[in-house]
């Protein structure tokens, strides 16, 4: 076992990094001690790991070997070289950047250093600076490496933890959203948790009171870490105290006269204002639905998603926009850009939609609006689920509360009435939350599963399935909803993994009812005096036992062939059957066999012929079994049956047992297998086909690593059973013969023979009649009561919706469908049974391409569940809600007491101040960016309104180029090069060309983080943060001097600016369609009498037209923006904020410095400089300047003297090379250890090479520094 010896101080952040990471390393045994390790060990510092004799007994030292080790152990120091290299960058980051800046701030408030006031304001604003610059990294990850928690999470928080929990009040964390966020995300982590406890923010910077520290036996510790129940202080440990009480109570004083003063003082200071909260602007322009905005108004001065989003849909509903004969005239014609047809996964009638809804709708909708703006015919069909079992028990529920009334009280065909009534009423708000997220569907295409047409198209797929022997009738085992009276889909069963015996709460009885264990007892063998003991997790089953199964190469049993076991309740005698289904390791290698209740024991059954006994009715009681068990509620049995096992001697033992107990999830009962006469879909060929269909390429599942999973279940799959014992839904038309004819015997249920499907009465009579050669008249038809499964209507949805079984245009037109985009989780459940069908029914695949995306859970890697609160509606995202909105969803959800309140305190713990407004285009930017090819996206909820910020930018960075561009600006007809393209430009066009094609090549893989990526890039870090910069000396000439080679310049500029923006909104609007759309109708139009009315249906940016990308300028500019960023740096270092320096550029030879000359004025520009002079190497650089290098071709000298304060920094330098070689020098000393190279892991010995490397570069930059000083003194 390996020993952790850590400090037992609350706030040692390195202790509590390794405490953290060891915590992520669930499989690593380990011995965690609170005090120094053993002078023996020769260990310096804590944490200290040493490693048992199994791990080659090594000892590793400091918190980042010690944490690198077990991170490495529990996988979370990255899956491969380059997360790895990522990792270590930001723990280099955190020992490097962070932690030096936050002990220098928080150390004063904890009295263990001298407090400094000047020192800490300094510190104070430096940990502010850093942070700032941490929070723009953060803005688009969850977590810092990866999808997950790595050690560079763990790192970096716990470097920040003393930071938050002691300086950084809520006006500091308003400013760092993102840092905050991130953090919080963190610290919430179970592993986190179970370290830190729940962490405090601060609430204002204050003082510390010493804590009390703890050590691993429980004693208290005092400050210096020595426990106090253990041996006596020395005298010199007893004056060290005595000093730190008196600086701490003579800091305390200083502060409460601080505080004194203050409180006195008559011009009291205004407080800074908050950071400017989110502004909310409405759009208040009188516009009819339909109409089209008002645009003619000036833009408000910062994005609202709400003035944005408003009335712009409607107008695209009105116009056509969605529709696939929008600018055609008829569907029929030819396109040559080809046909998009995609149908939507039809939501639940019953429900509202969640995020994972909106990223389905976020993709499918992305993917729609670029089919239709590269001008292909495009159709997104909406339609909507009837959701048998779902509905029914909604309204059921509202008939009791409302009424007082059960279904059974109105009757099936009222009763089906009230759901339609119901339907009628409540059942649009799925279809008003696809409006609002701007999903372009053809709505008057708009299909419901229980339409005529779609009904009709359902009993035309069962009477021919019927008629071709795919369809038959049987009885077996199915999962059965005691509550809801009815078979349930696999899809509608949820597995509840217990861990042992667990109460839970069961419907229809008081109290909870025990699962999680094992009962074990004996069967008596016949004959002899010898018993056969077995086990159930379910005893009350063994009513039904009709055998006892053992393996047939099992020596313990071979003496029992033939036998016979007795039953101890009733005088049914039972065979001891062999069967290699039986595992002999498992209990006494002897199973019970209840065919009738068990799927596993349902096989044995058939293939030894034994008796089926259902022991259950369909409300759950006991039926066919002896007093006095007959009647009992079948929980109520499993006591009974208990007790007189233990009466008669045969109860053996109970004990705890791992398992996973079905449950089903509309009603939560208990599910049962139950031996029911259904209908049943033959699948085994149609599986094949499907199967042979990808095999063969005709069919395509992205991304491919779903294969697996598919030809799995479709290479082993099971007949499908498409009985619900349900009133709504579509009524099976298969109807249950009787012939009045002595000459015919009476029928069985379960034989199909019995049994005659049509499309009215009168058709199944005239089948009838002819199947029993009697007249017409003699036949009595009884319509099945059930309805079909859903996943049956579902299952020809992509055909039903255009008319299907009759000939219709657009069936002709639209099927087979393009493309079907959909959640993995439905794989089987939908995507399948498509294939399958269709294949069946129209000789023809459904659609030509699968895209599986991944399940969205939340920000903590949890499924989505409403026990949790994590349930998140996206119109609450979009307008945002209040932490008390949703408190009361939770209200009004049927949770019971103590899930409703671990709901709430995981919505305080994940929205403390509710979720704010972001609006649909940043929801949907988000959805799309966390989009990866993978199987879970964590969500983290305040990521998205990082997407708010930056439509805000975009927002600013379109009004500031329209100011640029002018009212009489008028652009030219095409977009194209005219040679007269300054660098800037030149460079701004290729990075536009270049997005363009990483754009269409995203679309056409599905790679949907690359094309949010790439637009992201282009308008932030390429247009804003360069391109519009580098520009503003052009137009500011063109305004001074007024000559003509200015103005043609500028004209020039505006021309690629205006290129720049309406691309590049083009290239965005399927993703944000409402931003784009409201700033594209503010831009002129290059040929306003003939282009597109909306961005909608204008073409999107195709790498034809934008073909402009040149490597060559891309290297040129990234080499500039080296110089830029490093010069920028180098003015950081000394802070020159406001301060312009000329700046000298050393060139490596003269090509390198023509390059620069000719960007000089970009450079210039962008780094704030005063003047910028390339030389080449042979030309010398002035005396006074501060000196690094950009890269092997240049390096920068920035022109300081005069404008600093020469001696100070010479004293700062050399005091960060003294430190500088102290900790070279300790570095060298463990180095040189003899046993170093030993017992040091590798991976450790190469850190602390790359260290001393890093330290011996650092020292010949701080000697270079201070010897340029010294030539200014």
């Amino acid at each position: 076992m390996a020993t952790l010896y850590v400090s037992p101080h609350p706030d040692d952040f390195r202790s509590l990094l390794a405490l953290i990471a060891a915590e992520f390393c669930p499989s690593s045994c380990l011995k965690t001690i609170a005090e120094d390790p053993p002078a023996s060990l020769n260990a310096r510092s804590r944490p200290t790991l040493v490693l048992g004799p199994g791990e080659g007994g090594s000892i590793l030292s400091g918190a980042a070997a010690v944490s690198w080790y077990l991170a490495l152990k529990g996988k979370r120091a990255g899956v491969d070289a380059k997360q790895q290299s990522q990792v270590w960058q930001w723990l280099s980051f955190a020992d490097n950047e962070l932690t030096p800046v936050s002990c220098a701030v928080v150390f004063p408030l904890m009295g263990m250093m001298v407090v400094d006031k000047k020192a800490q304001k300094s510190s104070r604003a430096e940990l502010m600076r850093v942070l700032k610059a941490f929070d723009r990294a953060l803005e688009p990850r969850t977590f810092l490496v990866g999808e997950g928690v790595t050690l560079a999470d763990m790192a970096v928080a716990t470097a920040v933890l003393l930071p938050f929990r002691y300086v950084l009040e809520p006006s500091d964390r308003k400013v760092l959203t993102n840092v905050t966020r991130w953090f919080t995300t963190c610290v919430n982590q179970p592993e986190f948790l179970k370290v830190l406890g729940t962490t405090d923010l601060c609430e204002k910077m204050v003082p510390v009171a010493p804590k009390e520290n703890v050590a691993a036996n429980g004693s208290s510790v005092d400050s210096t870490g020595v426990a106090t129940n253990g041996p006596p202080k020395t005298e010199a440990q007893l004056k060290k105290e005595a000093k730190k009480r008196e600086k701490l109570e003579k800091f305390q004083q200083k502060k409460e006269m601080e505080a004194k003063k203050m409180s006195q003082a008559p011009n009291e200071k205004k407080a800074k204002p908050d950071k400017k909260e989110l502004g909310v602007i409405t759009y208040n322009a009188p516009t009819l639905p339909g109409e089209k905005k008002d645009v003619t108004s000036p833009l408000p001065d910062s994005y609202s998603p709400q003035y944005v989003e408003a009335a712009w849909y409607s107008w695209w509903e009105k116009e056509g926009f969605f529709k696939p004969e929008y600018g055609r005239k008829s569907i029929c014609d030819q396109n040559p850009r080809g046909i998009f047809m995609m149908c939507i996964p039809p939501p639940n009638v019953t429900g509202s939609l969640h995020l994972g809804h909106a990223l389905t709708n976020a993709i499918q909708d992305t993917l729609t609006r670029w089919h239709r703006m590269r001008g292909e015919t495009t159709l997104w069909n909406p339609g909507c689920d009837h959701a048998g079992i779902a509905t029914q028990v909604v309204v059921e529920k509202k008939l009791m509360r409302e009424r007082g009334m059960s279904r059974h009280d109105f009757g099936r065909e009222k009763f089906i009435e009230e759901i339609w009534k119901w339907k009628n009423e409540k059942g649009d708000r799925i279809y008003h939350q696809l409006r609002k997220l701007g999903s372009s569907l053809d709505w008057d295409r708009a299909c419901f599963t229980m339409d005529p047409k779609l009904s009709y198209a359902v009993q035309e797929a069962f009477i021919r399935m019927h008629d071709e022997g795919v369809i038959y009738r049987s009885k077996r085992l199915v999962n059965w909803s005691c509550t809801l009276n009815s078979a349930i889909s696999d899809i509608e069963v949820d597995k509840k993994e217990l861990a042992g015996r667990t109460l839970l709460p069961v419907p229809g009885y008081k109290e909870k009812v025990e699962f999680g264990v094992l009962v074990s007892f004996s069967y008596k063998v016949d004959g002899s005096d010898e018993e056969v003991i077995v086990a159930t997790t379910r005893v009350e089953t063994m009513l039904g036992d009709t055998a006892v199964a053992v393996h047939p190469a099992d020596s313990r049993y071979q003496h029992l062939k033939g036998k016979m076991v007795l039953h101890p309740f009733c005088d049914r005698k039972m065979p001891v059957v062999f069967d290699d289904f039986v595992d002999t390791s498992f209990g006494t290698g002897a199973v019970k066999i209840t065919p009738a209740h068990d799927h596993n024991d349902y096989e044995v059954g058939v293939r030894h012929n034994l008796a089926f006994i259902n022991i259950l009715d369909e409300n759950g009681m006991l039926i066919n079994v002896p007093p006095p068990f007959l009647g009992m509620k079948r929980f109520e049995a499993r006591k009974a049956v208990l007790q007189a096992l233990k009466d008669r001697g045969q109860f053996k033992e109970i004990k705890d047992n791992p398992m996973v107990v079905p449950v089903c999830s509309r009603s939560k009962d208990i599910v049962e297998p139950l031996m029911k006469p259904q209908w049943y879909v033959k699948c085994a060929e149609m599986a094949k086909q499907a199967a042979d269909a990808v095999r063969n390429g005709a069919l395509k599942i992205i991304p491919d690593h779903h294969l697996k999973t598919w030809f799995n279940w479709l290479d082993n799959i099971r007949d499908w059973c498409i009985s619900r014992q349900l009133w709504w839904g579509h009524r099976i038309p298969a109807y249950f013969i009787t012939v009045s004819d002595a000459s015919v015997k009476p029928g069985e249920d379960t034989d199909g023979h019995y049994w005659v499907s049509g499309r009215s009465e009168e058709e199944a009579r005239e089948k009838a009649a002819t199947r029993f050669n009697v007249p017409g008249d003699r036949i009595s038809l009884k319509q099945d009561a059930d309805v079909l499964d859903t996943w049956f209507s579902s299952g020809i949805f992509p055909f039903s919706i255009f008319g299907w079984p009759n000939e219709t245009q657009d069936l002709d037109v639209f099927y087979p469908g393009t493309l079907l985009e959909t959640g993995h989780d439905i794989l089987f459940f939908w995507v399948a049974r498509m294939v399958m069908m269709g294949l069946m029914l129209t000789g023809k695949l459904p659609f030509r391409e699968v895209y599986l995306h991944a399940v969205v859970r939340d920000a903590h890697g949890r499924k989505m569940s409403k026990s949790l609160g994590n349930v998140i509606d996206p119109l609450d995202v979009i307008s945002g809600i209040s932490l008390e909105g949703l408190h009361t969803q939770l209200m009004n959800s049927n949770l019971d007491p103590v899930e409703e309140e671990r709901a709430k305190q995981g919505q305080k713990s994940d929205y403390p101040n509710g979720i704010p407004e972001c609006g649909s285009d940043a929801l949907r930017f988000a959805l799309c960016a966390y989009t990866s090819q993978g199987r879970d996206i964590n969500l983290d909820v305040n990521r998205i309104l990082g997407y708010r910020y930056f439509c805000n930018k975009l927002w600013n960075a379109v009004k500031f180029a329209m100011k640029t561009l002018g009212d009489n600006f008028l652009p030219s007809e095409t977009a194209q090069l005219r040679g007269e393209e300054s660098v800037s430009d030149r460079w701004i066009l290729s990075r536009l060309s270049a997005a363009v094609g990483l754009c269409d090549a995203g679309f056409k893989t599905y790679d949907f983080p690359a094309i949010t990526t790439t637009i992201y890039n282009f308008w932030l870090y390429e247009l804003c943060d360069v391109y519009l910069e580098s520009v503003k000396p052009v137009f500011s000439k063109a305004e001074e001097d007024g000559s003509s080679s200015s103005q043609r310049q500028a004209l020039v500029c505006r021309q690629t600016l205006y290129t720049c923006l309406e691309v590049g909104l083009r290239l965005l609007s399927p993703v944000m369609p409402f931003v784009t759309e409201e700033l594209y109708q503010r831009l002129p139009r290059r040929r306003p009498q003939t282009d597109p009315p909306s961005i909608s249906v204008t073409s999107y940016p195709d790498s034809e037209e934008f073909c402009w990308h040149s490597e060559e300028v891309d290297r040129d500019m990234e080499f500039v923006m080296t110089v830029v960023k490093t010069i920028r740096s180098l003015r950081a270092d000394y802070s020159l904020t406001k301060t312009r320096a000329d700046c000298y550029l050393q060139c490596i030879d003269a090509a390198t410095s023509s390059s620069l000359q000719k960007y000089s004025l970009q450079i210039q520009t962008l780094s704030y400089s005063q003047a910028v002079i390339p030389l080449t190497a042979n030309q010398p650089v002035p005396e006074g300047c501060a000196v690094a290098i950009a890269s092997d071709r240049c390096t920068v000298n920035l022109m300081l003297k005069g404008l600093i304060d020469v001696e100070k920094e010479v004293s700062k330098l050399m005091a960060k090379k003294c430190d500088l070689e102290k900790q070279m020098e300790k570095l060298r000393e463990k180095m040189a250890k003899s046993d170093y190279k030993e017992k040091v892991p590798a991976k450790v010995q190469e850190q602390d090479a790359e260290k001393l490397r890093q330290g011996q570069t650092e020292l010949e930059k701080v000697q270079e520094a201070t010897d340029n000083f010294r030539k200014m003194m």
